[in-house]
């Protein structure tokens, strides 16, 4: 992306607000954003346990937008946080915000509202677009289904929720009567594919990358890899053309029976897989405040193939603080001759928190040559080389620490002398990836 480096230093703080922040799309919208420059981040949703409020700065409520005093609850936040930018976060969000766009005080970071209306039902997508590319066949009944499977799913939904595929007239009755506003499709066996796109208003098409589907859960692509798509240009093109696109969108593609690319749908918003993109230089959320901005831009990502693979990720939030942390040096933050990653963020995050940071060791070798080595010389701000027989308890004598150190016999007797708490490397997760608070 192209940005003038003068004018980013110039620019006031653009204030983003994500809404639901605490689904897949939200997260990655905050990995996208929290390290970026002049971004103030802020999250409303549910009041509900979610992920969202382990790491977005703050959480605000907002109700559903299914109940009826949501839109107050959202115009008066926007207005008390002087908010800029919203990203709809959920499919149904979108629908929601883009329809009471004008009376809400910040931009929308979406397409325009009969992009978002026409997307969010699967049936109309597919007829908008039957001219455009090849879409799965629609059929207005069961009895107009001579040939199986069929593909039995809500004309509006997420994820593969009420996804089924019916191989007999009685599968397909029982996943009629189990799906809420069902549509009956043909059913397209290949490789899927999600095309992450990006679109200015002013210069058109400037980003189409392909990655495979290769491992879902609940509809959301857990295992997915780039890949050179040419197919996928000229379809992205179009259908960007026939919606009128704008800022980051996706579409996922299924090949039929004949190896053909058909649609499965598109959305106007950033998919929570767009990851994959992003590490190889496309920052879809930032490009998109950019782009309504009126900046010209180029993207030019890294090219280079990307496999991601996610998992669950722990955040936690514990009742403790502290102001010193004490670490050891061998098999603690230097472990089998090199440094532990986990300890080292560990004591850059209380760097960064004005915390105090000791070393405390009996490092047998020249410890001023060792921390050298490893270029560590300069993180302390109190440096303990123990002498032999002296115990590491002697030398906490600062409040409110904590220590840090391989050794069992040696936390048992910090903490039964002080009362603290104590850490081995496995422990520190708790410490490092906690609520903001």
């Amino acid at each position: 992306m192209s940005e003038n480096p003068e004018r980013v230093d110039q620019m006031p703080e653009r204030r983003v607000l994500v809404f639901p922040a605490g689904t897949e799309i939200g997260l990655e919208i905050h990995a996208a954003l929290r390290g970026c420059r002049n971004v103030k981040l802020f999250a409303a949703g549910e009041d509900i346990s979610n992920h969202a409020r382990f790491v977005y700065p703050e959480y605000h409520v907002i109700p559903n937008v299914h109940t009826g005093d949501w839109l107050e609850s959202l115009v008066e936040l926007c207005k008390r946080l002087d908010i800029q930018y919203i990203f709809p976060a959920h499919d149904d969000v979108i629908v929601a915000l883009s329809a009471a766009r004008e009376r809400i005080p910040a931009m929308l970071v979406t397409s325009n509202h009969d992009a978002c209306i026409t997307t969010r039902s699967k049936s109309a997508t597919y007829r908008r677009l039957a001219n455009v590319l090849p879409v799965p066949r629609l059929y207005s009944s069961a009895l107009d289904v001579a040939e199986f499977p069929v593909l039995v799913k809500p004309n509006q939904g997420q994820g593969s929720s009420h996804v089924a595929l019916a191989h007999t007239h009685e599968q397909l009755a029982t996943a009629l009567a189990a799906t809420p506003e069902p549509i009956i499709c043909e059913y397209l066996p290949g490789d899927e594919f999600t095309v992450d796109c990006f679109s200015s208003q002013s210069q058109g098409l400037l980003f189409a990358g392909a990655r495979r589907r290769r491992r879902t859960r609940n509809g959301i692509s857990v295992n997915t890899v780039t890949e050179d798509l040419p197919e996928a240009w000229p379809l992205a093109d179009a259908i960007a053309r026939e919606l009128n696109l704008r800022g980051a969108w996706f579409f996922q593609l299924k090949r039929n029976a004949g190896g053909e690319l058909a649609l499965l749908e598109v959305a106007p918003r950033i998919a929570g897989a767009m990851a994959a993109h992003r590490v190889c230089g496309v920052n879809f959320p930032l490009l998109a405040m950019m782009e309504l901005e009126g900046t010209h831009l180029r993207i030019a990502p890294n090219k280079m193939r990307v496999e991601m693979d996610r998992a669950l990720c722990n955040r936690y939030a514990s009742d403790f603080r502290f102001r010193s942390l004490y670490v050891d040096l061998d098999d603690t933050l230097v472990c089998d001759n090199s440094i532990n990653l986990d300890v080292l963020k560990l004591i850059f995050q209380s760097l960064n928190q004005g915390k105090h940071i000791a070393l405390v060791t009996r490092h047998e070798k020249d410890l001023e040559q060792t921390l050298r080595k490893f270029r560590i010389a300069d993180l302390f701000d109190e440096v303990i080389h123990l002498r032999k027989g002296e115990k590491k308890s002697d030398f906490i004598k600062r409040p409110d620490a904590i220590f840090v150190d391989d050794s069992f016999a040696e936390r048992q007797e910090v903490a039964r002398k002080y009362g603290i708490p104590t850490f081995d490397s496995s422990m520190i997760e708790v410490l490092c990836e906690q609520a903001i608070s």
